[in-house]
């Protein structure tokens, strides 16, 4: 079975009241085993603890952009043991980054911007991560950042990765939730989380893109501080994708 992708605003609007845990068993449902969780933070544990409970079949994966902090790399395994899941890791293609660092050295993106070295790092790795799949599902959240996610809805159509011939389907079941709620849902279920958090990191990226915010700041603040603070995105659901044949 599968969701009318015609359909998908009517439904999103019918599930918007529900649990994340019913929009996710219906991604579940609906897709599995060709659904994929995309899993790189607390919203992202979240959803792999669920899905784990609810049952049935799905692919979790995350990108490696060979820049990230040590923490993280640590905290991707305990996940793999802990829920004794594969954890597909996608990197990104070797002779681009080569190219890359080449010609602009290794923080390029302090002085031009961090769009470039993300379309090579995330969103070109996220592409063949996503081709597999019908469907996927996110960690994001309206309240992350209010520049871009404020409409963030429980399920669309993905028009960035997807396409009218292979029509991709993107559930984000927390689109509600606040951060308060998804770190109780921590709590409440002893979920492992990245021991950057204990040190004032909330959302985590690459290393040289990432620091802890102070209390009082939005957790955005601590992604591209150098940038516009409103509008704080890597491209991983705002970009225009290459499409993997």
């Amino acid at each position: 079975m599968a969701l009318d992708p015609t359909n998908i605003a009517a439904i999103a609007a019918s599930q918007t009241h529900l649990d994340p845990r019913d929009i996710l068993a219906l991604a579940l449902r609906e897709y599995g085993p060709e659904v994929a969780i995309s899993f790189s933070g607390a919203e992202d544990v979240v959803l792999v603890d669920m899905a784990a409970k609810i049952g049935g079949g799905f692919r979790v994966f995350s990108l490696d952009t060979g820049r990230l902090h040590g923490e993280t790399y640590r905290f991707l395994e305990k996940v793999r043991g802990h829920y004794g899941i594969t954890i597909e890791i996608f990197f990104p293609q070797p002779e681009t980054v080569q190219m890359l660092v080449r010609e602009k050295g290794l923080f390029s993106f302090y002085a031009d911007g961090h769009k470039e070295c993300c379309g090579i790092r995330k969103v070109e790795p996220l592409v063949r991560a996503l081709h597999p799949s019908r469907a996927w599902v996110t960690g994001q959240r309206r309240d992350q950042s209010p520049g871009t996610r404020a409409d963030v809805p429980v399920v669309q159509l993905d028009h960035t990765f997807g396409s009218a011939a292979r029509p991709l389907v993107k559930f984000n079941p927390l689109s509600q939730w606040t951060s308060a709620q998804v770190w109780q849902y921590i709590r409440d279920h002893d979920v492992p989380y990245n021991a950057l958090h204990d040190r004032g990191f909330i959302s985590i990226g690459c290393e040289p893109c990432t620091r802890p915010v102070h209390p009082g700041q939005h957790e955005r603040e601590g992604r591209w501080w150098w940038e516009e603070e409103t509008r704080k995105e890597c491209g991983l659901h705002l970009a225009t994708a290459t499409t993997v044949t």
